[in-house]
């Protein structure tokens, strides 16, 4: 499955979330520039995921949901720090944006995506959505991981 994904900063000022957000806790067992595999703890559902090398806003993506057990036991396999975040789903435009409020080491960073079927695919932003990150590895989970908000 191909995911096409544009990551953009949220304007803290304007936006402001609405209904229940998703706790989420993910690890990186992997992080080879060729490909990412990730385990996450959603509320009570828990995912394995492999993610392949990022071609433009482009990247394969295959995601298999796994006991719980599993995932705790892959989290303590996983390197550096876990990413921690409550993810809002708000629908604009025709579009459902994920925004994702994060925590723990990465505190004080918020970032909403949205995923289309194709890169050239139109969108209208939302007025809390501010610059666009989708190429600055920087704002990757993975990489996140390894290089927290907190410490740039």
């Amino acid at each position: 499955m191909q995911e096409i994904e544009r990551k953009f900063l949220v304007d803290q000022k304007i936006w402001n979330p609405t209904g229940n957000g998703i706790t989420i806790k993910q690890a990186y067992i992997s992080n080879d520039p060729e490909r990412t595999v990730r385990v996450r703890i959603a509320d009570d559902k828990s995912f394995l995921t492999i993610k392949g090398k990022s071609e433009g806003i482009s990247r394969t993506e295959l995601e298999y949901e796994i006991p719980g057990d599993d995932a705790e036991a892959l989290m303590k396999m996983a390197k550096k720090h876990p990413v921690e975040k409550t993810r809002f789903k708000q629908k604009y435009g025709g579009f459902t944006w994920e925004v994702d409020i994060f925590h723990g080491e990465n505190k004080g960073l918020v970032l909403a995506e949205i995923e289309l079927e194709n890169e050239g695919q139109e969108f209208e932003k939302p007025d809390w959505v501010d610059e666009e990150v989708s190429g600055d590895k920087r704002y990757f989970n993975v990489y996140l991981s390894q290089h927290p908000y907190k410490t740039w």
